[in-house]
């Protein structure tokens, strides 16, 4: 997980925008490596619309005009952090003609994603899962 030091929660807030931002690019630009086959562009689809929507709704959330709408959309975060870890799980279990160095690499971070995400999902009032 990520040992980083924040001072306070505005800078936390922009370092996870910027991580869920990374997050999507880093995925988008992965994709356009798979082999062109049904199977890949259906995966890559799924992948990109899961990884875009964890930076967007984030931001959102952050956005939000109360803890209820906070809390929502949080939710929707750790929701589209666990289908860019499913769809990544595919890629690996699928054996695409990949980089597995990248492939391990965004795992880790969606891992962290998710991990960080579910903890503001608590935070804010629900249940981790």
């Amino acid at each position: 997980m990520d040992n980083q030091v924040f001072k306070t929660k505005e800078e936390y807030i922009a370092w996870f925008q910027k991580k869920t931002k990374q997050f999507a690019i880093d995925v988008i630009k992965f994709c356009r490596t798979f082999p062109p086959d049904q199977a890949s562009r259906v995966i890559s689809y799924q992948l990109i619309k899961a990884a875009t929507s964890v930076a967007a709704n984030y931001r959102a959330a952050c956005r939000g005009r109360s803890k209820a709408e906070f809390f929502t959309k949080i939710c929707t975060v750790v929701e589209e952090a666990d289908e860019s870890v499913f769809w990544l799980e595919m890629v690996d279990g699928a054996d695409f003609n990949v980089d597995k160095t990248e492939l391990k690499r965004l795992q880790g971070e969606a891992d962290s994603i998710l991990a960080l995400s579910a903890k503001a999902k608590k935070t804010a009032g629900g249940k981790s899962d």
